[in-house]
């Protein structure tokens, strides 16, 4: 009688000891899970770049890559998985596992413009992905050949507005970061000019210089050869503030009050990684841009690093989604 009385005492201590150590264990557990997370990187990483090898985005990335796996010991590539104007590489990241070890470099591309442009989409820019920094920024720039006869933005809105629907600009496509830019500076400049589409940066850039449009929009480093060498005539910078590359170059903003449509690389990661990975990552990128001779290389190729906090880089992601709302919108553009 004595032995079954005590018996439910002896299996309430037993089950209370085996749940102490079950919460023993949980707490060791999750505090080696957070020493992991704070110890990132313990190996390789990988950033995904959805564009082509050699781009403005590709170069940035391999830059900063290579940074930063001096200053941590670990080896992180870039690994290019283009097509489908970047929504191959950019839906291959989102599906990634979320650990800080598949990176996503975005762009106003993937991350602005798709969104809006596509009907349907494999990704959510907003809810598949968590900003960590946007890593640098840099104008775009609005240029003409040298044989044409305006030689500033205002002679050429002059020219413009003498002739509706008679002149046209090139891009790079339908739905591009240089169609949709030139759409905001039509809209914003009152001007009626023709959009004419080629298949890439290359073609439509040609198409002005052989004078079969009168103006396009490019990214300022893949541009500043072609000024520097004399083969194209720049007109402005699409950002709100001068470029320290090319001083004497007015901005846009000096013609239209508040323009501001600079590219930008902003990297990213899987929804559900860490915030302490997050942040971890977010300080690695700060290090690595805050480097004299990382910030002269990106300065020689006429790019601004940034290297924002995941919340600033959250807030800025949410405005570029706004302005290029807007640009869709306006060009009317959708595709498939």
């Amino acid at each position: 009688m004595t032995h079954h009385a005590r018996t439910p005492v002896l299996n309430h201590a037993l089950a209370q000891g085996l749940k102490n150590a079950a919460c023993c264990i949980l707490i060791c557990l999750s505090g080696s899970a957070l020493a992991q997370s704070t110890d990132w990187p313990t190996r390789p990483v990988v950033l995904i770049n959805p564009f082509s090898a050699g781009s403005s985005v590709d170069v940035v990335g391999r830059l900063i890559a290579q940074k930063i796996a001096v200053n941590t010991g670990q080896g992180i590539t870039v690994d290019n998985k283009t097509g489908a104007s970047g929504n191959i590489g950019t839906d291959f990241a989102a599906r990634a596992k979320p650990d800080g070890y598949t990176l996503l470099l975005g762009s106003p591309g993937t991350m602005a413009i798709n969104p809006w442009l596509f009907k349907k989409l494999p990704y959510d820019a907003l809810k598949d992905f968590v900003p960590i920094s946007v890593l640098v920024s840099f104008p775009q720039v609005v240029t003409t050949s040298p044989k044409q006869p305006f030689k500033n933005f205002n002679e050429f809105v002059t020219a413009a507005k003498a002739a509706p629907d008679k002149m046209a600009y090139s891009s790079s496509g339908q739905g591009s970061t240089s169609h949709l830019v030139m759409e905001l500076i039509r809209a914003d400049a009152g001007l009626k000019i023709t959009h004419v589409s080629y298949r890439g940066d290359s073609l439509a850039t040609q198409a002005m210089m052989a004078g079969d449009v009168q103006v396009t929009v490019g990214g300022l480093p893949s541009m500043s050869p072609l000024i520097r060498a004399g083969n194209v005539r720049p007109l402005a910078v699409t950002s709100n503030k001068r470029s320290p590359q090319f001083p004497d170059l007015p901005s846009m903003a000096e013609f239209i009050p508040g323009f501001d449509a600079t590219a930008w690389v902003l990297l990213m990661a899987p929804a559900g990684t860490p915030p302490q990975v997050v942040q971890r990552i977010s300080a690695e990128v700060a290090k690595a841009l805050s480097d004299p001779q990382v910030r002269q290389q990106l300065d020689a190729q006429g790019v601004t690093p940034v290297g924002s906090n995941p919340a600033e880089s959250a807030v800025f992601h949410r405005k570029e989604l706004d302005k290029f709302k807007r640009a869709v919108d306006l060009s009317g553009a959708t595709m498939e």
